[in-house]
């Protein structure tokens, strides 16, 4: 008999908990989900200096296999960059001298031909720098769009930037900062990975990636709250192909901003957001109930290729929101 599917993923958060030990030593490209900089305090337009580094690099990716890694500063996603309304933004592209490749970087919150990318494409050893004015608030992808783009891409060069509202945010307990990506790939025979192109040129994922490994933030990496907190989730589908469906299993979304349109209102009691490759969103949730709850693409096969990740809340029982008991208590069949 086949498992149930709720068994099955409950197994699968089972073992994504002691994922991390499982593995044998590789390089860690995972950016954790609270690695992203404090809302900004500035009441007036400032500008932002703002360094990145094109790094390849061999990577774990899944159950102590390895995968080269092409990134921005090292990990996947990229570094998180928050900036408001206004602002404006001289970023230095580098691209380190030990790459094969040559990289650039478009950023979605440019206006500009290439949002930058025809400035700043760069050989190993090399750099490039230009500037930009934050002109309209939202959450924004950027990556490399280096041909071929999707190539570039799919092997982990993607990221977010955060352009603020005039005044910020609204405050919350916890801001987290995950991506969604896929990965084309094919065993070489000797515990490594590599890229897979037809794959790629066929869009069927080998492996789906939560900041850039499978099942990535999970185990110590879960992301951690208390029973009552209030957090915000700025979510990105770095792709390079498919659209994901963001879900909470046990949760419902109090506030989300489509497409991350922070200046339009709201949508309220959301079960799932559909995130398209090159797009983001903002989520809002509060957690009444203790327990690990699952963040998935409820496009549920892409959870056993690694679309996963795990939100503890820890605190006191809500019997009045959740009782897991039989209420009519134990019994015999």
């Amino acid at each position: 008999m086949r498992p149930h599917p709720l068994a099955r993923l409950a197994a699968l958060v089972a073992l994504a908990a002691g994922q991390a030990a499982a593995q044998t030593p590789a390089a860690d490209i995972v950016r954790r989900a609270d690695d992203l900089p404090a809302p900004l305090t500035a009441k007036s337009p400032r500008t932002h200096q703002v360094r990145l580094e094109a790094i390849e690099r061999d990577g774990a990716l899944s159950d102590g296999q390895t995968y080269r890694y092409w990134t921005f500063n090292g990990r996947t996603p990229g570094p998180f960059l928050r900036v408001r309304v206004g602002d404006r933004i001289e970023l230095t592209l580098a691209n380190a001298a030990d790459s094969q490749m040559m990289h650039n970087i478009d950023l979605h919150a440019v206006t500009g031909p290439g949002g930058g990318g025809g400035v700043t494409r760069v050989y190993p050893g090399e750099s490039a720098s230009f500037r930009f004015k934050a002109l309209a608030p939202g959450l924004y992808v950027y990556h490399c769009a280096e041909a071929m783009a999707a190539q570039h891409i799919a092997n982990g060069m993607y990221g977010l930037i955060l352009v603020e509202p005039e005044g910020g945010l609204p405050p919350v307990d916890h801001e987290f900062y995950v991506m969604q990506g896929e990965i084309y790939a094919e065993a070489d025979g000797e515990g490594r990975l590599i890229e897979d192109l037809d794959r790629l040129l066929e869009e069927r994922p080998s492996h789906y990636a939560m900041n850039g490994a499978v099942r990535g933030l999970t185990g110590e990496r879960r992301m951690r709250v208390r029973v009552g907190d209030t957090a915000r989730l700025y979510f990105g589908v770095g792709g390079p192909n498919k659209t994901a469906s963001l879900h909470l299993i046990g949760e419902i979304m109090d506030r989300v901003y489509p497409n991350a349109a922070l200046t339009d209102a709201p949508l309220h009691n959301v079960q799932t957001v559909s995130v398209p490759p090159g797009g983001a969103t903002v989520v809002e949730f509060t957690f009444q109930v203790p327990g690990d709850y699952a963040l998935v693409d409820h496009a549920l096969t892409r959870v056993d290729l690694g679309a996963l990740a795990v939100i503890q809340a820890e605190g006191p029982s809500s019997p009045e929101v959740f009782d897991g008991r039989d209420p009519h208590g134990p019994h015999s069949h």
